[in-house]
Parts: C-alpha cells; structure tokens; sequence
C-alpha cells in the first residue's frame, strides 16, 4: 500500500521520532526493540537495516495473531493470563529505545471476553510499563510508535484499504520530498505553542461545550508538552493533571476500539477527581469495567488539545493513534483515564519518587485510555491572578 519511496520515508520518520523521544543521544552497542505486527513485516525490514548500520542492536519482535490472543483470553487460565517469560523482565531493563508498528489483523477479536480478564492482562504488565517509565524519567529510554494500513482498519472506519492508506500517507508527510523537515516544522510551531501555554501561572482550565462543561486543575509543577516524537503522527499537546481537582461532566463523541470492543458516547461526571458517573450508549459494561480494573483507572491522566492547523486528520480511523489526533473543523480535546506522564513534571523528572508524584497528584494506574470530544468548543484559563484567558477556540490555540 506504499511505494517504496514512502516506505523508506516511513522507516526515516520513525527513527526521526526516536531520536527526539529521547532525552540522551543513541550510542553504539545500545539495543532497540522493534515490535511489528506481520502485515508492518516490510517497515520492520527497514528499520533494521537502518538500527544496525547506525552500530546498535535491533531486537526484532513479531506480535502473535489475533487468533492467538485469542486463544489466551479464551482457553488460559488465570496464571497462564499472567505470564510474562524469562527473561522479559531483563530485557525491559536493558533496553534504550522501542519502536512499535501497529497493523492489526482484527479489531474485535475480545469482544466476547469478560472485560474482568482483560483488566487482569492487563495489570500484570504494568510492572514491566513501569520499568520503562522510569528508564525514559532518567534519559536512558525513548520510544514512538505508528500505524500501518490493514483490512481490519479500513472496515472499521469505512473506507477502502487503499483511503486508509493515503490518509496515513497525508497524516505523516510520507508524499512530501522531505518529510522529516515537515515534521522539524510542526515541531518548532509547537515550541511556541507551548513556551506560551508554560507562562500562563493557571490555577484551572474550564471546557466549555453544547455537551459538557469539565474544570480541570492543573497543579503544581505542570508543563504542556507533546508533538514531542513519541507517536508517529503525533500533533496534540497535553500535561498530566493533578487528578484531584476534575470537577464536572464530559462526553467523547468519537468512538473507539479497545481491547476488541466496540465504544460509543462515552459520558463522565466528575465530583472530587473520581469519574462518579459512567455511561456509554455502546459498550457500557465494558467501559465500567476498564474503569474499575485499579485504584486510578476512574481519574484522569492526561488532558490535551489539538490544533486543526496541524493536522491533516478529519475522518474517523478507528485507531487512537489517529483519533486522539484528529483535527477536522474544530480540532479536538481529549481527557485519559489511568495513567499519567511523569515528563510533564516542570522539573528533573528522573528525581521523581512515588511518594511526590502522590502528593504532586499525578495519577498512577494500568489503564490509559483517550477518550476524544471534536466538538465545538473554548478553553478558557483562570490565571492565579483572578484573570481568564481564552487558550483555545473553534480548533486553534489563541496565541
């Protein structure tokens, strides 16, 4: 589905990502995983080639098929549903960077899964997320991911494989001569973005739309960032609030997949940090499931906007690497429930503890899950001052 000029371009994109993802530079000798579903086989061949001539090594790493995590969730029992093999733990701990190609043979797979195992699964590989969450605080690690184009996807969102294909060709600059100046250019228009948002002293920020009012309080210590490398595309930026302080209602408009099941019209009420209230109109039980699979799995993790000049997204693609990113007529917001990012800690992230990130109210949970609203909508900050602020409009930042 791409030619080989936008294959290469891909490969060249991605690596750029890494790169940037990480705070140390690459050295000789270090070891990046590369995690590949089969139909990303060719991508992967790419990046290999490009891993080892730059003198360090690649550990390839094909993902089983959708039959076979099946087969887990369906006939393992509970200690096989928990598994992790020798030596993953090891690995986890020595690697320096990630990249992972994500083609999907099937997006509902699970959907006949008691959402309880999948909670399960899932909380026994945070222990392994959070070796590398710590890796990345202190610079040793970086990691970026992308998409590539399947049947599966395509179905989903409704357009042939072939428009799927030239949506993630037009949504990463893959036809463009040089695609990594492209991005170098959304990176430096981003700077500003954030260099602005970071000298607002905000107490709060109030969303406003037809469908829900939230506050969100940012805390102390907080910095926006994003457009940062991590994703391949990538044009959102975000902080990781302190959950303590939502208050109010949201509604996620766009619908998503997630662990094979199908959500639609995901409504939250907010008292006191907590997601107190959950309803969806497709995939209730499912989504009070993920909700209640930890302690942090019903607090927000992440709030983050999208600037519509950005991106080039303005379709429904079935996947949150897109989604998230969608920029369409009115850009979008989304909140995550679960986890935070401790890198938007206003300081040296590598001396954060448990202990300050707990009092710092940074959420800690095995779920991150964005939950996307593309409606109209403002975002107003209510400065330290007593002033407000309008920060975001009709799908652009007011800078």
């Amino acid at each position: 589905m791409f030619t080989p000029k936008q294959l290469s371009n891909y490969a060249d994109v991605l690596l750029w990502g890494l790169k940037k993802a990480r705070k140390k530079k690459f050295k000789h000798g270090e070891i990046i995983m590369v995690h590949y579903d089969a139909a990303a086989g060719a991508l992967a061949e790419q990046l290999q080639a490009r891993i080892l001539s730059a003198g360090i090594n690649p550990v390839m790493r094909s993902s089983g098929t959708f039959v076979m995590e099946s087969n887990l969730f369906h006939r393992g029992n509970d200690r096989q549903l928990v598994f992790q093999a020798p030596g993953t733990k090891e690995l986890f701990e020595s690697l320096h960077g990630s990249i992972y190609l994500y083609a999907p043979e099937s997006l509902t797979h699970l959907k006949d899964v008691d959402p309880k195992r999948i909670a399960i699964a899932a909380v026994s590989r945070k222990p392994l997320r959070d070796i590398l969450f710590r890796r990345e605080e202190t610079g040793w690690f970086g990691w970026t991911l992308c998409m590539v184009p399947t049947p599966a996807l395509a179905k989903h969102a409704k357009i042939s494989a072939s428009e799927y294909a030239r949506e993630i060709i037009k949504a990463c600059f893959l036809q463009k001569n040089d695609p990594v100046g492209e991005w170098e250019s959304v990176y430096r228009d981003a700077l500003s973005i954030k260099k602005w948002l970071n000298s607002l002293k905000v107490k709060s920020y109030s969303v406003e739309a037809e469908t829900f009012s939230l506050r969100i309080t940012p805390g102390e210590r907080r910095k926006w960032i994003g457009i940062s490398g991590h994703n391949i595309p990538s044009f959102e930026l975000f902080l990781s609030p302190d959950w303590r302080g939502t208050e109010g209602s949201y509604y996620a408009d766009q619908p998503s997949y997630r662990s094979g099941n199908y959500v639609q019209g995901v409504r939250l009420g907010f008292r006191k940090g907590s997601a107190v209230t959950v309803k969806a109109e497709t995939g209730d039980k499912f989504v009070k499931s993920q909700l209640s699979m930890d302690g942090g799995a019903n607090k927000i993790g992440e709030f983050s906007l999208t600037d519509k000049r950005f991106s080039k997204i303005n379709r429904f693609m079935a996947n949150t690497l897109f989604d998230e990113n969608y920029g369409g007529r009115y850009g979008n917001c989304h909140i995550a429930l679960g986890s935070s990012y401790s890198d938007t800690y206003d300081g040296d992230v590598g001396a954060l503890t448990a202990a300050v990130k707990k009092k710092l109210g940074f959420n800690d949970s095995a779920l991150h899950w964005d939950l996307v609203n593309t409606e109209r909508k403002t975002v107003s900050a209510d400065l330290v001052s007593g002033k407000r602020v309008v920060i975001y409009e009709d799908g652009k930042f007011r800078y």
